[in-house]
């Protein structure tokens, strides 16, 4: 039944082209405030860097309002050259990229740089989404071996730049879209068996810091000045905070130089020595709170693809929230995983705002398509 002529819709702004998810927005908005005021502690009240940061941030909205605006289905029909301009990308990095770090990552055009790498954890979940919705549900074996060869590839880029971090990431992002679409609990059960057996084998290739960060794992105090630093001057900052913290810019751990690392993946241990138990809370609720309203977005959507693809992205979302907070507490191996929304950075806010306006248009596109019916 169609509405009444004379009948304004709740959501009657999403047609005049604003494609806001409103609940989404509010909440991404309040961690990215949080986040510029512990990034603002964190860079002992650096003007600049906080400056450069909103920056970042105001390009992002920009960038996910532009991602709102376009329907899902012009998506779906990008979705194939999306996926092959990244694969290129990713190529180019191996052949020119700028080495920085010990890594190839980046390309240089002069004007800026960037990751392609980034583009993958958008472009893997969409091509692998847009596989099975061409193959229909429930998924056969051919879709799943053709979504596996689909992501195998940029996974064996990123992870030869060496990026180890984001080509789990990514992997993990095309990996939810298979379990979304219904993989086979004993399919999973078979490849977490898989990796164990095989866990000798990649322990020798494997390169030698990445051996390092997973001995410190286990032993961090065996070079307690060396690889096991960075951890133990976390546990420091995050057990000295206690249950309300030392209060907003009286951190010793980062002000004093203590905490390696401390405006971009150890941010968590920041917010932890200043605002306790506290504020760690609050930053995991508001988390757990943008990955339920994703998930919402997700199970309401009108088809496979924007399901899967929905559902994929807010899962990587909440996955690098969650390495990287455990990452800092010593619960797994340290790897370059930014904290979404807090950690300084213009290339992962992007990815995630990205994330954000493409979910925003599954959702107002929903909410139109349920107006009409």
């Amino acid at each position: 039944m169609k509405n009444h002529p004379n009948h304004k819709p709740m959501y009657q702004f999403s047609r005049l082209g604003l494609q806001i998810d409103w609940p989404l927005f509010s909440l991404i908005s309040v961690m990215s405030l949080i986040g510029l005021l512990i990034l603002y502690s964190a860079a002992s009240q650096s003007f600049s860097t906080l400056f450069r940061q909103i920056i970042h941030l105001l390009s992002a909205l920009g960038l996910m309002v532009f991602f709102a605006f376009i329907p899902p289905h012009k998506y779906k029909s990008w979705t194939p050259y999306l996926y092959f301009i990244g694969l290129l990308l990713l190529i180019a990095v191996m052949l020119m990229g700028k080495i920085g770090k010990g890594a190839q990552r980046w390309l240089d055009l002069g004007v800026f740089r960037f990751q392609p790498s980034e583009i993958m954890k958008l472009a893997v979940p969409m091509m692998l989404a847009w596989i099975v919705d061409k193959y229909k549900l429930p998924m056969k074996t051919k879709p799943l071996c053709i979504c596996l060869f689909l992501l195998v590839i940029p996974f064996a880029l990123i992870a030869k730049q060496p990026d180890l971090g984001t080509a789990i990431m990514v992997a993990m992002a095309g990996v939810s879209v298979l379990i979304a679409a219904g993989l086979a609990w004993q399919l999973i059960a078979f490849a977490i068996l898989g990796i164990g057996v095989s866990a000798p084998f990649i322990w020798h290739i494997l390169h030698d810091y990445q051996k390092q960060r997973l001995i410190t794992l286990l032993h961090p105090e065996i070079d307690p000045l060396g690889s096991g630093y960075h951890i133990i001057q976390s546990k420091i900052a995050i057990g000295s905070g206690g249950l309300f913290g030392k209060g907003w810019l009286n951190g010793s751990q980062s002000h004093l130089n203590f905490l390696p690392e401390h405006t971009t993946d150890f941010i968590f241990a920041v917010c932890g020595e200043e605002f306790g138990l506290i504020g760690g809370i609050v930053i995991i609720v508001l988390l757990m709170l943008i990955t339920y309203r994703g998930l919402n977005i997700a199970k309401k959507a009108q088809t496979t693809y924007t399901k899967l693809l929905a559902t994929s992205l807010i899962s990587t979302f909440f996955l690098s929230g969650f390495v990287n907070i455990a990452m800092v507490m010593g619960m797994l191996p340290v790897v370059g995983i930014p904290l979404p929304l807090v950690s300084y950075g213009g290339t992962a806010m992007l990815t995630f705002f990205s994330f954000f306006g493409v979910m925003m248009s599954i959702s107002t596109h929903t909410i139109m398509f349920n107006e009409e019916v």
